[in-house]
């Protein structure tokens, strides 16, 4: 089920003022952190190991929050278990699933990986299609059994529970906040492997190594701006991990912008030797983003 404007409303509203935003701010804190997460890290594996450790330690910090807060309504219980759980627990699956899959993602070329995630596509319709009445009931935004899905101890085994549903803590869990989950995360899942398999496709037609850039990128600020971005870049170690030669690094710039920076070296120790604002390039960088982050801010 989407969310409606409507929905997220009463969803804030609730844990405004029920559960102090303990709630709200852990899942803002959470996908800030898995953003952080998405950009810093390239190895797929090594970002899922990350993500899992910082989903279970939201998903533990808000089981207590609940523990010390009782819902006032079965209006309240049903709609944490339906709509706000789910939201952990759904990036856990994802994170899990994606890990397990690259993990067992085999060795050889583009027709054997190919092959390979349209098996774990597959199984993700497989998954639709041994849940499809209680699929629909939630994509259709339905809520007539809401009282018998997402309230603890209302569970009705006649409605097909898994296995899983006996082993999980009840006083966390209600009978199909989990699949709820699942179909958020499936969705992810879903989008995951089709990029996977669009990336492989671009290779295989060489489309990804014939593109080029159809404008020409041209230096347009001072040479010492430059230099001092340079110098930083370099102390920093961004390229080949840290193993290029400042030498290198200034070569390569020339090149590609086409400028030449003379005596950088020289150029740096009179940066050096700045009285006020030594750092007076990167400084601008630095406020010139975060006036651009606050603009946008109140644009949203």
């Amino acid at each position: 089920m989407h969310f409606t404007l409507y929905t997220l409303l009463i969803i804030i509203y609730i844990f405004l003022v029920i559960l102090n935003n303990k709630v709200l701010n852990k899942l803002v804190e959470l996908n800030e952190q898995l953003n952080f997460i998405d950009l810093e890290i390239d190895n797929q594996i090594k970002k899922c190991e990350n993500a899992i450790d910082m989903i279970l330690k939201s998903i533990n910090t808000i089981k207590k929050n609940i523990s010390k807060s009782s819902f006032k309504t079965d209006t309240e219980e049903i709609l944490f278990f339906k709509e706000i759980k789910p939201q952990f627990t759904s990036k856990l699956i994802y994170f899990n699933m994606i890990y397990k899959i690259e993990m067992k993602r085999p060795n050889g070329g583009n027709r054997i990986l190919k092959k390979y995630y349209h098996n774990e596509l597959l199984k993700l319709k497989s998954f639709f299609d041994n849940e499809l009445e209680f699929y629909q009931y939630y994509r259709s935004g339905s809520t007539y059994l809401d009282y018998k899905y997402f309230q603890r101890g209302k569970f009705d085994i006649k409605l097909a529970l898994d296995n899983y549903y006996f082993e999980t803590d009840i006083t966390f869990s209600t009978s199909h906040d989990f699949k709820v989950a699942q179909i958020l995360a499936n969705d992810l899942i879903q989008l995951y492997l089709e990029n996977q398999l669009v990336m492989i496709e671009n290779k295989d037609s060489g489309e990804k190594s014939q593109r080029k850039p159809n404008i020409k990128l041209m230096w347009t600020g001072s040479k010492v701006a430059l230099i001092e971005l340079l110098y930083a870049l370099h102390s920093e170690g961004v390229f080949n991990n840290g193993a290029l030669d400042l030498k290198d690094i200034a070569e390569y710039f020339e090149h590609i912008f086409e400028v030449d920076l003379g005596q950088y070296r020289r150029a740096f120790l009179e940066i050096r030797a700045r009285k006020s604002e030594r750092t007076k390039f990167i400084t601008s960088l630095n406020e010139t983003l975060l006036k651009r982050m606050d603009n946008a801010d109140d644009i949203v």
